[in-house]
């Protein structure tokens, strides 16, 4: 059942797109705004570098490994209900992630944010996709990712002003309204269903997933403190039986989470595979520079997310123009030269240290990372669905979804272990600005990476086609 008949404009389209709307900036709020509270959180809770780095790979693990679970629920059961049950599910989770009194609650507490998470993300956009007639579906899905992404402009600096002005908690604290303000526009969105969904469930395979994913993601975190130890051994030995075992699943099943037929096709792939250069840059990148700007430059939290307002501001400003751009010349050429920008953005970060002016020292850097993206974004996901059958769109953006953020869960796993960080080196300036330069180097290589793979991979007429 799908209605389909909403008109952009309409009282109804309105209530449609304010609880899509709230429920992405929830969302969005929070996965940006915590990494300028990542400092503070520390000091309070005594957290090591290992603990901050679960504190974010925790949600990003359990939204990476079912999302394509929490997509597949809402065409079976209704949109709106599994949309519902996430915003819900994710309000009180982070409502309990306020409350945490040790690192290792607000990392569990994080895991459990991470579901409802996943619940909610691919729920927004299948409500507008089938909601709305199919002449208004491309303004409301517009409309609905610049509204959004006021949210993610705005996220790190009224994280880092609730920091500042008030505590870290209110950081998780702040979705409880926002939560309800969703719940009541939700009472105006028509329910749908996909009639074709059968209700067979590829749930082993979201448990082997999530079991590669957390088994990997904790041999990169605890090799900080022990390379060699039995649990990293242990650990690397079960994420790849899972992952292996998950392979051999998608490939037996008649009903996989991950269809291996879709890479069959060289544009899908060599785009997946650019995302996971791309996002995993962009991850390692965002969790180092904002500790280095706290903790070796001395800002403040609202300092800090004040500092990456021009970077994400020219995100939102151009990447509509991006996509137009990519639609006329192809997407090859913007998806190989915005990695390359956002590189060398990146390499000029690697000179923020100890002293570093923010308006030549830190605002080149980030302004080009920010340009970079810009140019990448729209065009990526374009070629990602424009490389699926239209009856796999849906399951082509839940794949990419996935993939970007797995990319930047393993970021911030192996980054800091890679660049000889470990313990409290996050609070000792010296020690930290030297795995900083490391590790934005490193950033900058994968990007450029992923930027030639754009250009080995994707054709100049995948969108025409």
């Amino acid at each position: 059942m799908s209605t389909g008949a909403v008109q952009l404009g309409t009282a109804p389209g309105r209530w449609v797109l304010l609880a899509t709307v709230l429920a992405s900036a929830m969302a969005l709020l929070d996965a940006t705004a915590i990494n300028v509270a990542l400092p503070t959180i520390g000091a309070d809770l005594g957290s090591s570098l290992a603990g901050l780095q679960w504190s974010v790979t925790g949600y990003t693990l359990a939204l990476a490994s079912l999302i394509l679970l929490g997509g597949a629920l809402g065409d079976r059961y209704g949109r709106r209900r599994i949309f519902v049950t996430g915003v819900v599910w994710f309000a009180a989770a982070s409502l309990v992630c306020g409350l945490a009194q040790s690192t290792g609650q607000l990392v569990a507490a994080r895991v459990v944010q991470g579901i409802g998470g996943a619940l909610l993300t691919p729920g927004s956009l299948a409500i507008i996709q089938s909601s709305f007639r199919p002449v208004d579906r491309a303004r409301a899905i517009g409309l609905w990712s610049a509204l959004g992404g006021v949210a993610g402009l705005l996220g790190p600096s009224f994280g880092g002003f609730l920091v500042d002005a008030v505590s870290w908690r209110w950081v998780f604290g702040v979705n409880a309204p926002l939560a309800v303000l969703t719940l009541l526009a939700t009472r105006h969105v028509p329910e749908s269903r996909d009639p074709t969904a059968h209700g067979r469930f590829d749930v082993p395979g979201a448990v082997l997933c999530a079991l590669a994913l957390a088994g990997l993601t904790y041999a990169l975190i605890a090799a900080g403190n022990d390379p060699g130890g039995t649990p990293v051994v242990v650990a690397g030995v079960v994420a790849l039986a899972a992952g292996a075992a998950f392979v051999v699943r998608e490939r037996r099943t008649a009903d996989p989470m991950l269809p291996p037929a879709m890479f069959a096709d060289r544009q899908f792939t060599g785009a997946n595979l650019s995302t996971l250069a791309v996002y995993g840059a962009l991850g390692g990148a965002s969790f180092f520079l904002v500790l280095q700007l706290q903790t070796v430059l001395g800002y403040d939290a609202t300092l800090a997310g004040a500092a990456m307002l021009p970077s994400t501001l020219a995100l939102i400003l151009l990447s509509a123009r991006a996509g137009a751009l990519a639609q006329r010349i192809g997407p090859r050429w913007p998806m190989t030269i915005g990695p390359l920008v956002a590189a060398t953005g990146m390499l000029l970060l690697t000179q923020v240290g100890a002293g570093s002016p923010y308006w030549t020292g830190v605002l080149p850097g980030s302004l080009l990372l920010g340009l970079g993206m810009s140019l990448v974004v729209a065009p990526l996901t374009a070629t990602v669905l424009g490389a699926a059958p239209g009856a796999l769109a849906g399951v082509a953006s839940g794949v990419n979804n996935a993939v970007a953020r797995a990319a930047q869960l393993l970021a911030v796993a192996a980054l800091p272990v890679a660049v000889g960080l470990s313990g409290d080196d996050y609070a000792h300036p010296a020690v930290f600005s030297a795995g900083f330069t490391a590790a934005m180097a490193a950033c900058a290589v994968l990007m450029a990476l992923g930027g030639l793979v754009a250009w080995a991979t994707i054709r100049a007429d995948v969108l025409r086609a």
